[in-house]
């Protein structure tokens, strides 16, 4: 069962829920509205590596905070 990350349209609220085979019957925990909208989530994976990992940033190759500072231009 996967985990999406929702937001009401109505009440802003952010959530996740675990969705079962295309169900579409998402409703706001906080609101109980049934406007939302599927986020993008960023995931985490674990791994045996010793060495840190650079989480890259909204360029997506350098790890500038923002976009637009990337330093590799």
């Amino acid at each position: 069962m996967p985990l999406y990350e929702y937001e009401c349209k109505s009440c802003k609220a952010k959530f996740e829920q675990l969705v079962f085979s295309n169900s579409s019957d998402v409703v706001c925990p906080t609101c109980g509205g049934s406007s939302v909208t599927q986020l993008l989530s960023v995931f985490a994976v674990g791994g045996g590596s010793d060495r840190a990992k650079v989480e890259p940033g909204p360029c997506g190759s350098c790890g500038a905070a923002q976009r637009g500072t990337c330093m590799l231009q």
